[in-house]
């Protein structure tokens, strides 16, 4: 059985459907580049991968176990969503809050909401929080050193370049320690020379043996670090396989026509 399970999954936005059935499936370990021109479900695959959009039908299955569709709300909400993390195109952090902060504060949510769930009365919560509060802290630290911030722990996402930006949008998605780890078009909004540290994070990533999905238009990178790759068109997975495969021998005339407009535009 694969790691992850996409089957038939769906999703429509008023009379636009925009997923018309796409499955695949992949192993834990292996990375899978999804290509394909703008408007034909990439992103809105990912959102839906990670709850930020409801599928309307199909079914995901992480190590064997469906986590969508599922039985009650409670559960989507709690366990499921730290099945996928997502690295978003134009970072999301919260401006108010500095790179450290930044990285803790989803673990700090995520710590209090599960001693809540497990019913810990609010004088002992309080203390095991503290506590772990304090570990979270040690915890991004580490993963700011990781991604090559430890000197910007303390700055403001306005005091950061685009890329420092995009880092520690990377830090948050580790923190939590997400089975399947997303990137949405990561470099997007990124100039060349800021595109080309964020690509080197994730490359150090993939050498780590993490199971990875990125949405990209950086077909270099794409072809290099990928096992397989995924081309999109109109909503469906129109090829898919080995960069070799996809890229030197593509079977389909729309990923043909794909290819051909991007060498275009280089």
């Amino acid at each position: 059985m694969a790691f992850l399970e996409v089957c038939d999954l769906r999703k429509c936005f008023g009379e636009t459907e925009v997923l018309k059935g796409v499955s695949f499936t992949m192993e834990k370990g292996e990375v899978i580049s999804v290509i394909g021109s703008s408007g034909n479900g990439k992103t809105t695959l990912l959102r839906c991968l990670n709850f930020l959009e409801t599928p309307d039908d199909g079914t995901i299955t992480v190590g064997g176990k469906r986590v969508f569709p599922v039985a009650t709300e409670e559960e989507k909400t709690g366990g499921n969503r730290l099945t996928f993390g997502l690295v978003f195109q134009n970072f999301n952090l919260f401006p108010q809050y500095n790179a450290l902060r930044n990285v803790t504060l989803a673990m700090d949510i995520k710590d209090e909401n599960e001693l809540r769930a497990a019913g810990v009365k609010s004088k002992e919560r309080k203390a095991i929080l503290k506590q772990r509060k304090a570990d979270n802290v040690q915890t991004a630290t580490a993963l700011l050193e990781r991604v090559g911030l430890k000197d910007k722990l303390l700055n403001y996402p306005c005091e950061l370049s685009g890329g420092q930006q995009q880092r520690v949008a990377i830090a948050r998605a580790l923190a939590l320690s997400p089975d399947i780890l997303c990137f949405d078009e990561p470099t997007s909004a990124l100039d060349p020379e800021l595109t080309g540290e964020v690509l080197k994070v994730i490359k150090g990533l993939i050498d780590e043996d993490r199971t990875i999905i990125i949405v990209t238009h950086e077909m270099g990178f794409a072809r290099n670090v990928s096992d397989k790759i995924i081309f999109m068109a109109d909503g469906v997975i129109e090829e898919t396989g080995t960069p070799e495969e996809v890229f030197d021998a593509p079977k389909s005339e729309k990923t043909r026509a794909f290819f051909a407009k991007a060498t275009e535009k280089e």
